[in-house]
C-alpha cells in the first residue's frame, strides 16, 4: 500500500514541528477523553499508549488566582466554587433534562445556546460551565453549534459512568504519537496528489483523507453538497518563561480570552483559545501581549516572571464547524465510485471534529474497502 502525505510528516493538523535542535512544540494542544475508545485502541496498535498521561479531575483557575477541581457527573457541582447555587440547580436540571431527551427529532436542527436558553440557564453557568466544555470539545460557540452534538460530549463523556470522561493528554510532542514505521506501508512524504482518477486501475482502491475544502479539486465529480460546511479556528501560545509559573498540569481558565493552559516543563506552557475567530487578524505580538497579561491574571507568579520566548500557531482552518444542518451533509465512506473512499473527521463518524472521530472514519472506510474486496471485517469499536 502507498500511503501519500503532502506534508514533511505524519499526523495531519494533530502534530509537532521543531523549534530548535532540542525541543519540538504542537501545533496545538490535543486531548482525549477515555471514552475515546477508537483512539485508545489506534495508539494501542500503534504501541504509544503509554505515552497518554490521563487525569481524574478538571482544574479551573479564575482571574485572581483561585483554583477549583471537577469530577464529571452531578454531585460534584456542589462543591464547585465559580457557580453559586443557582447556577448548580439549573446546569444539574439541563443536565436531568439532557439523559430524557437525547433521541429527540430537532436536536440537530437547533443551537445548543437556544436549547440552554430554553432550559433556564444562568448567565453564569453558561460562562463557566457550559462555554468552556462546549468551545474546547467542538472548537465552536454554544449560540452557532448544534444540540446534537453538544449533547453527545455531555452524555458520552461528563454523565457517562465508569472513567470515560477522564482527559488524556500526550505526554510527548504529538509526532511522536506518528512516528513509528507501518507494516506493508511505504510512505511517500512530501508527496502532493493535485488529481486522483478514479478511473485510473494502477490500485485496486483509492482512499482519500483531505480535509473538506480539498476534496472537490482532487477527485472532481463526486457530487457532494458541502455547502453547509464552514471552518473554525484555534490558536495556540506557546509561552517559554525564566521560571515556573504555575505546578498545575492542566487548568481551563475562565472569563478570559485563553481557555486553556497546559504545562509541557517548568517553564514552557502552551495556551489554546478555541473558536478563536478573534484572533485570527490580530498580530502575532499583540496577541503574545494579550495572553501575557491574562496568564499574570490567573497565575500570580507570573507577574515577577521575564518571558523568554513565545510562538504564536493560528489554524485557521482547525475543524469543521458543527453548525446545524451540517450532519445530514456528512458523506459516508462509499462514493460514487466503488473503487474509490473517503475518511477525514468531517465525513460521518457520529462524533465532532476530534482524533477519536478521526480515527473512527478511517476504520469505517477499512471496512467499506474491505467489504468491496469481498472480505469483510470488522475494525471499529462500539
Amino acid at each position: 500500500m502507498d500511503l501519500h502525505e503532502a506534508r514533511p510528516f505524519l499526523g495531519g493538523r494533530a502534530t509537532s514541528f521543531p523549534v530548535s535542535d532540542q525541543e519540538s512544540v504542537d501545533n496545538c494542544q490535543h486531548v482525549l477523553l477515555r471514552c475515546c475508545s477508537n483512539l485508545i485502541d489506534f495508539y494501542r496498535r500503534c504501541g504509544v499508549l503509554e505515552k497518554i498521561r490521563f487525569f481524574a479531575e478538571y482544574c479551573f483557575v479564575e482571574p485572581g488566582g483561585r483554583v477549583s477541581l471537577l469530577r464529571p457527573g452531578l454531585l460534584p457541582l456542589a462543591r464547585f466554587a465559580p457557580l453559586d447555587w443557582r447556577d448548580k440547580l439549573a446546569i444539574a436540571r439541563a443536565l436531568m433534562a439532557m439523559r430524557r431527551v437525547r433521541a429527540r427529532p430537532g436536536l440537530e436542527a437547533t443551537t445548543f445556546g437556544d436549547w440552554l436558553a430554553a432550559h433556564g440557564q444562568t448567565p453564569r453557568a453558561i460562562s463557566r460551565f457550559w462555554r468552556p466544555v462546549i468551545v474546547s470539545a467542538l472548537n465552536e460557540e454554544p449560540a452557532r453549534a448544534s444540540a446534537a452534538p453538544a449533547f453527545q460530549v455531555f452524555l458520552d463523556g461528563f454523565l457517562a459512568a465508569g472513567d470515560g470522561w477522564q482527559m488524556g493528554v500526550p505526554a510527548v510532542p504529538l509526532a511522536e504519537l506518528y512516528a513509528g514505521s507501518l507494516p506493508n506501508v511505504r510512505v511517500h512524504l512530501r508527496s502532493a496528489l493535485d488529481r486522483l482518477d478514479p478511473g485510473d486501475r494502477s490500485a485496486g482502491f483509492y482512499l482519500s483523507a483531505v480535509p473538506f475544502e480539498r476534496v472537490a479539486d482532487l477527485v472532481p465529480g463526486l457530487g457532494l453538497d458541502l455547502a453547509r460546511f464552514e471552518h473554525s479556528p484555534i490558536t495556540g501560545i506557546h509561552l517559554w518563561f525564566d521560571r515556573e509559573i504555575t505546578a498545575l498540569p492542566q487548568a481551563a481558565l475562565l472569563d478570559r480570552t485563553l481557555q486553556w493552559i497546559f504545562r509541557k516543563s517548568a517553564v514552557h506552557y502552551h495556551l489554546v483559545v478555541s473558536a478563536s475567530r478573534s484572533l485570527v487578524r490580530i498580530p502575532r505580538q499583540q496577541i503574545i501581549d494579550l495572553a501575557l497579561a491574562e496568564v499574570r491574571e490567573f497565575f500570580p507568579a507570573a507577574r515577577q516572571a521575564r518571558l523568554d520566548r513565545a510562538q504564536v500557531i493560528k489554524e485557521a482552518r482547525a475543524t469543521f464547524a458543527p453548525l446545524p444542518g451540517v450532519e445530514a451533509a456528512r458523506p459516508g465512506p462509499e462514493t460514487r465510485y466503488p473503487n474509490l473512499f473517503l475518511a477525514g473527521d468531517w465525513t460521518c463518524t457520529g462524533w465532532p471534529a476530534t482524533m477519536e472521530g478521526a480515527v473512527r472514519s478511517g476504520y469505517l472506510a477499512a471496512e467499506a474497502i474491505c467489504r468491496a474486496a469481498g472480505r469483510p471485517r470488522r475494525f471499529l469499536i462500539p
